[in-house]
């Protein structure tokens, strides 16, 4: 008998244990309402990525839920889909399991089946509709049909259009110039909303309304500050900064070898002299008409000298002559 009982105990311990094992492996088609409504996530949220700043930081009360045919169109997508839509489809799997890791977000995975028949839209209206869930997308279609259906909807874009700032770069607008800014040649001025606008070169302008024209603006851990400059003043000149650096080396031009120059004509007739006539000597019967010859052949003097020098000129000209038939008699 004891064994009979000890043999039922086991078997029903057995089955305990099968059963409890079926029960936590059976997937979960119902959402636990642990903290508020349930928000169910599109795929076109988990690709654009933004939810992750929205959920770090700690405005997500609700439980964020992702279907698991939201989860089978993206790997759909990186795998099957061209080059673009593939790393869009692996960054959004990349920001569940982030989602996932965050303890400032609940994150439950609802498992509706990996492929959606009706398509992944029709299944989230469903799906919104059965459980009493609002829909987070920034698909536009989606958003307009969620907003015909009676379906609450989440749309990040229109959350970043109503965070950004009042008055972008370029805008113009009057504001009181209310105190002196950090610096000598600044004042400030605050929008409605407490904003703090710094307006450069307006420190002459305190206590007056002005027009400004917004430059860029500043957002920070405390706020956000704009600035500006007001308009129809001349902004000081800025000095040019000079280039840091070596200056570039200039390329070095090739010298052309210089020709040698050649000699004029005059020159070398100057360097070349004139070979003089030989003189040559004959007989006796001939001396005397060879002086004479050479006497007619020699150049006439310049008709530009003096007369009085003319006269010893002959002279000398007559004694050389003499010598000349002198010295031709004696050979």
């Amino acid at each position: 008998m004891e064994t009979t009982q000890l043999f039922l105990v086991v078997i029903g311990l057995i089955i305990l244990t099968e059963a409890s094992y079926l029960v936590w492996k059976v997937p979960r088609t119902t959402i636990a309402r642990k903290h508020g409504r349930p928000i169910l996530v599109d795929t076109s949220v988990l690709i654009d990525g933004r939810i992750l700043a929205v959920a770090s930081s700690g405005f997500i009360g609700d439980t964020l839920v992702i279907p698991r045919s939201v989860i089978g169109e993206l790997q759909f997508l990186a795998d099957n889909a061209d080059h673009d839509k593939r790393a869009r489809a692996r960054h959004g799997l990349d920001v569940v399991t982030e989602l996932q890791a965050m303890s400032q977000v609940n994150v439950e995975i609802m498992q509706d089946g990996s492929k959606a028949e009706e398509g992944v839209d029709e299944r989230l209206l469903k799906l919104a509709k059965i459980h009493g869930a609002a829909v987070c997308t920034i698909d536009f279609n989606l958003n307009k049909v969620a907003a015909v259906e009676g379906i609450a909807v989440l749309n990040v874009n229109e959350l970043a259009q109503s965070l950004r700032m009042a008055y972008l770069p370029g805008e113009k607008m009057l504001l009181e110039m209310v105190q002196k800014g950090q610096d000598s040649h600044q004042a400030v001025g605050y929008l409605t909303d407490g904003t703090m606008v710094v307006v450069e070169n307006a420190v002459k302008e305190i206590g007056k309304t002005i027009e400004i024209e917004f430059i860029r603006s500043l957002q920070t851990a405390a706020g956000k500050m704009m600035f500006a400059k007001p308009v129809g003043v001349k902004q000081p000149a800025k000095p040019q900064q000079k280039p840091h650096g070596k200056k570039p080396i200039q390329p070095v031009q090739p010298v052309k070898p210089s020709r040698p120059e050649k000699p004029r004509p005059e020159t070398r007739a100057a360097a070349t002299p004139t070979p003089k006539p030989p003189v040559v000597f004959h007989s006796d019967k001939n001396d005397h008409h060879l002086a004479k010859r050479q006497n007619n052949q020699r150049p006439a003097r310049h008709n530009n000298r003096q007369a009085g020098k003319s006269q010893p000129q002959r002279h000398s000209s007559q004694q050389r002559e003499a010598a000349l038939i002198e010295l031709v008699d004696k050979q």
